[in-house]
């Protein structure tokens, strides 16, 4: 399993179900999951997925600049950096971020994030 493609399915499946369905991501966190969100810490899958649907914007579109990634530690997990631009409904311009995730393999052999964290880069 080559860790640039595990990389890029992830991404491609993490920001196409938030655009288009933020609660369809509680499948991709667990109870020790922990998101950071421009510096404030939530912890817990159901808290995670709260804290994303309670963001203020409804509609929003990922464009995804670039994905980096490595292998983590002996239990097989993996660092994955994405960068790219976020598009709000009804903005001209695009905001650019940044997002770290650190997946863990499970029992049944896919990942969940354990670590994500996000934030706006401001020029």
């Amino acid at each position: 399993m080559d860790p640039d493609q595990v990389a890029k399915a992830f991404v491609e499946h993490y920001y196409s179900t938030f655009d288009a369905n933020r609660a369809g991501l509680a499948n991709l966190y667990q109870d020790g999951s922990m998101l950071t969100f421009e510096g404030q810490k939530t912890q817990g899958s159901q808290n995670i997925v709260a804290k994303l649907i309670a963001l203020p914007f409804q509609q929003c579109k990922h464009l995804i600049t670039t994905v980096d990634c490595q292998p983590s530690g002996p239990a097989g997990g993996m660092l994955v950096f994405v960068s790219g631009n976020l598009q709000l409904a009804g903005e001209q311009h695009a905001l650019k971020f940044s997002q770290m995730f650190h997946l863990m393999p499970t029992p049944q052999g896919s990942f969940y994030v354990f670590n994500d964290i996000f934030r706006l880069n401001y020029a």
